[in-house]
């Protein structure tokens, strides 16, 4: 990261758990300086104790960001503590789940707000995170994508509308893989397979499949049928997977409806 401004003025971080550890250990890597950030956390881990970052320490009157990555349960709390932080050109950056930037400016004001949602990957620089901003954040965007890219890729969503059903998708997406794998290596043990062999296949099949997609100018649908030869083996298996009543289609669009609801109820109170 090469950004004078936050150097010079600092970062605060709300928040060190997984995701935010994510991010801090990406700032540092890409040179972000140890002094120019702060972290607050009730309990910080080892590996952030490890660091030479200010941590529970007093807070810069006017840091260049504070990003708020504590669990939206808990936003309530923490946020009167930071409301006084900061001047005209301090930009709150938001990693919340369903937290939307209205609830963020009944606490904090007319400032200039950033809202993110990051996926789990970001754990090992590989997440997708879409973000949002209000009307002075906007000015803001460039410099929490730069932020948000020491966690992986990052897209920006024009309507906070939107950002519900990002959750949907690449928020709670993750999840949905995993059983995705548990599920697949399970149907293999079924088939006679050993349980580790059967892990082993699934998560690398999944992981291969996914590179390959992320690789590829070639769509999806387009990799789908280069697998699929006429009445083969795949064709049998899409055959009950591609069902639109009981299969992907069904199942996924249902799925990803209910995240997304549960996103606005969230967002409601």
């Amino acid at each position: 990261m090469n950004d004078s401004r936050i150097a010079a003025r600092g970062i605060v971080l709300l928040g060190c758990g997984k995701m935010g550890s994510a991010m801090l250990r990406g700032w540092l890597a890409q040179g972000l300086p140890d002094a120019s950030v702060w972290v607050v956390d009730p309990v910080p881990s080892d590996w952030v104790l490890s660091t030479c970052v200010h941590i529970n320490a007093d807070l810069p009157d006017d840091p260049a960001v504070v990003l708020i990555a504590v669990k939206p349960q808990m936003m309530t709390h923490a946020l009167p503590g930071i409301a006084d932080l900061g001047v005209d050109d301090t930009v709150f950056v938001s990693i919340a789940a369903g937290t939307p930037i209205a609830a963020f400016e009944a606490t904090l004001g007319a400032r200039a707000i950033v809202r993110a949602m990051p996926n789990t990957p970001a754990a090992i620089g590989q997440g997708i995170t879409a973000m949002c901003a209000n009307g002075k954040g906007q000015a803001f965007l460039g410099e929490a994508e730069a932020l948000l890219s020491a966690i992986g890729a990052v897209v920006r969503v024009d309507d906070e509308g939107q950002m519900d059903a990002v959750t949907g998708v690449s928020g709670s997406g993750p999840a949905y893989v995993f059983h995705l794998i548990e599920t697949l290596a399970a149907a293999g043990v079924a088939q006679g397979l050993p349980e580790a062999l059967a892990l082993q296949l699934a998560k690398a099949t999944v992981a291969g499949a996914g590179a390959l997609a992320q690789q590829s100018e070639e769509t999806p649908g387009q990799l789908r049928v280069n697998v699929t030869s006429p009445n083969g083996t795949t064709q049998a298996a899409l055959d009950v997977l591609m069902n639109e009543a009981r299969g992907f289609p069904a199942l996924l669009n249902e799925a990803v409806a209910a995240a997304t609801e549960r996103s606005r109820e969230l967002a409601r109170g």
